[in-house]
This record gives structure tokens, C-alpha cells and sequence, in this order.
């Protein structure tokens, strides 16, 4: 881009006409005096100060100083056990203490070691309705904590799924009429690889 041109200069000629017709003409505010055109004022640089050693420099930076303190996690779903333990006490208050001291009859049990979903769901819902059906209040599911299966791929792979899926299978369908209490077991009948499954009492 082509620089800024500086004006030219008045020819003798092209003065001497400019200073006679300004004597010919009347000036519109004779108060504010004649005005003098001034050059216009170069800006003014910025002072480039130089800067000493660490002067302005950015503070030392660390990944997460200024993260909040670590609390409580917020899980979207909270653990197995601590979701049994906050549902509802829905049969007598007494025997439920005396079924978690592990101090409660166990009437019938089933073990689902080594079985699929697919094979562990019908067999568990024919297991609680024949206990249902021949009068028994507490029985034993026996799933064991599960073991870590995943194997690498694109999906993670909860580990124990069949317990997982117990406390669901029996608060849906069918087995939901006559389930009344599920907790995990006393220590002494598998812990949390087991659970208390106390049922309803038959004709209600």
C-alpha cells in the first residue's frame, strides 16, 4: 500500500491570489478570531519499556490447584447394598431385625452359581412362587459377589450381574406379588453374595 502523501506547497503565484481574496472576504464569527489551521499531531508511541527478568511473567501453573476439595462422590446409581438398606421396612419390625442378625429360620434356599441371566430369571421366579405356594416366609438366593469378566471391549462389564439383577427380578413381574422384604444376608449365609428374600404369606 502506497504511503500517505505529504500536501503541496502553494506556488508564489498561487499565495500571492490566496492573500487577496482572504482580504475581500468577511469572516462569518469575527468574534472567535482567525483560524489557524494547526498540523495535525503524530500519535504518540507507546513506550516500550523493557521488561526485566520474571517481571510480568505468568505465575507457575499446576493442573487442578484450583479444583475444589474432593467430597463425597455423586454416583447416578449408588450401591447395591446401600439401595436395599434405604428401601422401606415392610414386614414386622422385630422379625426384620432378627432376619439381618441372621437369627430368622431359613426355610427353602437356591443357589444360581454359574448360571446365566438367561437361565438364572425363570428358575428364580419358579423357585419363589413354589415357596410362596407351599406357605414359607423366608428363603435364601444364593448369586455369590460375582467376578470381574470384562474383557476388554468397547462396553464395560459390571462385575456380578446375576446379583444385580436379583433385587430387579423379584421387585417386577410376578415375583413382586409375593416378595415382601429383600436384604442382603447375615455373614453366616453368604453376606453380600446372598440375599433374604422374605414372602408374603400365602392367600394375601
Amino acid at each position: 500500500m502506497a504511503g500517505r502523501r505529504s500536501p503541496r506547497r502553494l506556488r508564489p503565484d498561487e499565495e500571492q491570489l490566496w492573500q487577496q481574496i482572504a482580504r475581500q472576504t468577511q469572516p462569518l464569527h469575527p468574534e472567535r478570531g482567525p483560524v489557524v489551521a494547526e498540523a495535525p499531531k503524530k500519535a504518540a508511541k507507546a513506550s516500550r519499556k523493557p521488561v526485566a527478568a520474571g517481571e510480568g511473567r505468568l505465575s507457575d501453573f499446576r493442573v487442578g490447584v484450583a479444583a475444589p476439595e474432593p467430597g463425597r462422590r455423586h454416583d447416578l446409581v449408588p450401591p447395591l447394598s446401600e439401595r436395599l438398606a434405604q428401601q422401606p421396612v415392610r414386614m414386622d419390625a422385630k422379625a426384620f431385625g432378627r432376619m439381618k442378625r441372621g437369627k430368622l429360620g431359613v426355610e427353602g434356599r437356591i443357589d444360581l452359581h454359574g448360571l446365566t441371566l438367561a437361565q438364572a430369571h425363570p428358575r428364580l421366579v419358579g423357585f419363589v412362587l413354589d415357596a410362596h405356594a407351599q406357605g414359607k416366609r423366608l428363603v435364601l438366593v444364593i448369586t455369590g459377589k460375582g467376578r470381574d469378566d470384562d474383557a476388554g471391549g468397547p462396553m464395560p462389564v459390571r462385575r456380578g450381574a446375576l446379583r444385580h439383577q436379583v433385587p430387579q427380578w423379584l421387585g417386577t413381574g410376578v415375583a413382586r406379588q409375593v416378595v415382601l422384604q429383600i436384604t442382603e444376608a447375615h455373614r453366616r449365609h453368604g453376606g453380600s453374595g446372598a440375599f433374604y428374600v422374605y414372602l408374603r404369606r400365602s392367600g394375601k
